[in-house]
């Protein structure tokens, strides 16, 4: 990857509406070259697609929370069952497995604590769960879909 394919990937990270016209002007090359630079960065899987970002509060999605899961059971069939049950449930937006004191974080959102309540119950119904608990954002800091380009080989 070089020092153009670092280019066109911070324009698109910014803005995935961008023609291959406008990303080559704002790139200073022509059109062909960065079309071929973009076909092989998503054929190589580097973007993996382009998505409009919405805003939750605009859709009624004022609660965003932070569910911390824990587990006793580890077994590939207690896997299968609680990917099912987050996959199931549109509202748990971001499901990572951590290493540490918790087994896995949730990112929800909500349109309230009684829309998180419901949420809640439907996951432990779902899903064989040892301990839940959430904590709720109160102002987003910083938010980012930009992913830094430096490390990029």
């Amino acid at each position: 990857m070089d020092k153009i394919d670092r280019k066109l990937l911070a324009l698109v990270q910014l803005d995935g509406a961008l023609t291959v016209a406008q990303l080559a002007e704002k790139a200073g090359i022509s059109t062909t070259p960065v079309w071929k630079r973009m076909r092989r960065l998503e054929e190589a899987g580097v973007i993996r697609g382009r998505v409009a970002l919405l805003d939750p509060a605009r859709l009624g999605l004022k609660l965003t929370g932070f569910v911390q899961v824990r587990t006793n059971d580890h077994s590939a069939e207690w896997l299968e069952e609680f990917g099912a049950a987050v996959r199931s449930i549109p509202e748990i937006i971001e499901v990572h497995r951590m290493a540490g004191d918790i087994d896995y974080l949730l990112k929800i959102v909500a349109p309230d604590i009684a829309g998180y309540d419901r949420i809640y119950k439907q996951l432990i119904r779902l899903a064989r769960i040892t301990d839940v608990s959430a904590g709720f954002s109160m102002e987003i800091v910083k938010e980012t879909t930009s992913l830094p380009l430096e490390y990029a080989e």
